[in-house]
This record gives C-alpha cells, sequence and structure tokens, in this order.
C-alpha cells in the first residue's frame, strides 16, 4: 500500500521558514516524480512543486525564488523548505506521488498524503 506522510507544518510569522518532510512507502520511491500541492482556505488545490527521481524540479510562479524541493532516494524522503513566508502561503500542504517519472505543473497525482498545515500570520 503506497504511504505519504507529511510532517513540519506549523504557524510562523511573516518572512520566517519552514521545512516540510513526506516520508513514503510501499513504492519504488527513486522512480517517481513526486509533488507539493497546496489548498489554502476555501480555495482549490494549487501546485507548488515537482521533482524527478534525479532531483530536476520546476516551480510555481508564486512560490520560485522562495520554497526549494529535494528529495532523499535512499531514505524515501521529500523534501519542501519554506522561506520568506507570506499569509498567502498559508493552507494545507500535500504531498503527493505521480504517476510517472516525468516532471510536470499541474495538480494531477496517484496518490497524496493527508497534509501537514502551514498557517502564517502577524
Amino acid at each position: 500500500e503506497v504511504q505519504l506522510v507529511e510532517s513540519g507544518g506549523g504557524s510562523m510569522q511573516p518572512g520566517g521558514s519552514l521545512r516540510l518532510s513526506c516520508a513514503a512507502s510501499g513504492f519504488t520511491f527513486g522512480s517517481y516524480a513526486m509533488k507539493w500541492i497546496r489548498q489554502a482556505p476555501g480555495k482549490g488545490l494549487e501546485w507548488i512543486s515537482s521533482i524527478g527521481p534525479g532531483g530536476s524540479s520546476i516551480y510555481a510562479a508564486s512560490v520560485k525564488g522562495r520554497f526549494t524541493v529535494s528529495r532523499d532516494n535512499f531514505n524515501d524522503i521529500q523534501y519542501l523548505e519554506l522561506n520568506s513566508l507570506k499569509i498567502e502561503d498559508t493552507g494545507m500542504y500535500y504531498c503527493a506521488k505521480d504517476r510517472d517519472a516525468r516532471v510536470d505543473w499541474n495538480t494531477d497525482y496517484d496518490v497524496r498524503g493527508r497534509g501537514t498545515q502551514v498557517t502564517v500570520s502577524s
């Protein structure tokens, strides 16, 4: 069974930083692209980042330059480092397994975790 478990969320002031983790199990982690997707209160899913098996990555314009995605294919973990946080970054952050190794910029995914909450407020 594929499982994705996110952790690391919390409450921060604007300008702060967080590091999210996603522990994966139940599939060959190093063979798939992975995504981070978020959902702000009352809004739909927003694609944040994608990372390929080899580490190539792309970002949404709203987070580029502030967020950094990485992965550890030995320990089956995806990370998302959030810097210079803004109030509009508030939302539930989901880790998602893509359907193959291709990196793309949409909210389509195979399986996603339950999410970790990030709240940015002054």
